[in-house]
């Protein structure tokens, strides 16, 4: 490693605080505090960490072909000119890391972005490249139309997926977690909420519809009022109900689930949601009171006292008084009260 080399490393980890932009609180619009919390994405650190870029051990072939950053970028953009872009992609690469803190750097590295999304269609590694942008030179570039442009090429991985031969599959956690990072650079931004309905989504795909209702209930509570908090509601009523149906009885769970429904139904909801809410409600509100007939019927039996069952029983009426076993409960309510002590 040369002097040069060692010089601009010992440099480029004294100026790190400085071009290493807090990925929660960097500039941008709608900048949230660094304590918000995002329910249903994953870690912060799966989603926005990067490894600065450093030069390599094999010089002769990632190191930079001239000795200064000027001139290593007027190269990589001839071999941007001559449709050459593996070597383009080395030579930015190359720039980037050899000479982080130079003026050339930043342009280098946006083209090196620019280079994989528009020419080479390898989205993945221009989402990186991207975020890498605003990771470490954050106030050098456009940081508002980077995050949108980050956005942009999270819709393109969505929807290109991944292909091998005629079989399509979709990679859902890389895509999905390049939807989070966008959100949480710019959490602001008005394609945000649709972002945050995107990550919902993905998360239903994978089957993980306890994290869906995560982001469904952190979007509304974000976005209120928006086109994207009135689908989410939905979304959320609907994936709550499905939970409820795919798990054991869980009283609490239930009445939560009633307890959404009831709310729901005091928002804006189209006729047929609102037809929804109510059968969703009356089937979670069912399996409460479902239980609490269990419930009493068990104490009805010979290894019970018939004091207890008449508590249990009363208990019931009180709780359900409307309920289609009322009747039945009243006439065993009327042999066991006539029953001798």
């Amino acid at each position: 490693m040369t002097l040069r080399r060692i010089v601009f490393g010992v440099v480029f980890a004294m100026a790190s605080v400085v071009f290493a932009a807090d990925p929660v609180t960097s500039p941008g619009p709608g900048a949230r505090y660094a304590t918000d919390a995002y329910p249903g994405f994953d870690r912060e650190e799966d989603i926005l960490d990067q490894s600065k870029k450093e030069p390599g051990f094999f010089s002769w072939w990632s190191g930079p072909k001239f000795d200064n950053p000027a001139e290593q970028l007027a190269w990589a953009r001839e071999c941007v000119a001559n449709e050459s872009w593996g070597r383009a992609r080395r030579a930015y690469d190359a720039l980037v890391a050899e000479w982080p803190l130079s003026i050339e750097a930043p342009v280098a590295q946006k083209e090196l972005a620019d280079l994989c999304y528009e020419k080479e269609f390898d989205y993945q590694q221009a989402f990186a490249e991207y975020k890498y942008l605003t990771s470490f030179y954050s106030s050098q570039c456009d940081y508002d139309e980077t995050v949108a442009r980050m956005y942009e090429v999270a819709r393109a991985m969505r929807e290109a997926g991944k292909r091998i031969l005629f079989f399509r599959f979709d990679n859902t956690t890389d895509v999905r977690r390049a939807f989070e990072a966008v959100i949480m650079r710019a959490p602001g931004a008005s394609f945000a909420p649709q972002a945050m309905l995107t990550v919902a989504e993905l998360r239903e795909q994978d089957d993980d519809l306890e994290k869906a209702v995560e982001v469904y209930e952190n979007l509304r509570s974000v976005y209120p009022g928006t086109r994207e908090a009135k689908i989410a509601l939905y979304r959320e009523a609907k994936d709550r109900i499905e939970i409820l149906r795919e798990h054991e009885y869980n009283r609490v769970r239930s009445l939560d689930t009633a307890s959404f429904m009831k709310m729901a139904l005091l928002s804006d909801a189209d006729p047929d949601e609102r037809a929804d809410f109510t059968a969703w409600q009356a089937e979670a509100a069912a399996l409460v009171e479902d239980e609490a007939y269990k419930a009493a019927k068990f104490y009805d039996s010979k290894t019970r006292t018939r004091r207890s069952a008449v508590n249990a029983y009363e208990r019931f009426l009180r709780e359900y008084p409307a309920s289609s076993r009322a009747d039945e409960i009243r006439a065993r309510l009327a042999e066991l009260r006539e029953e001798p002590k």
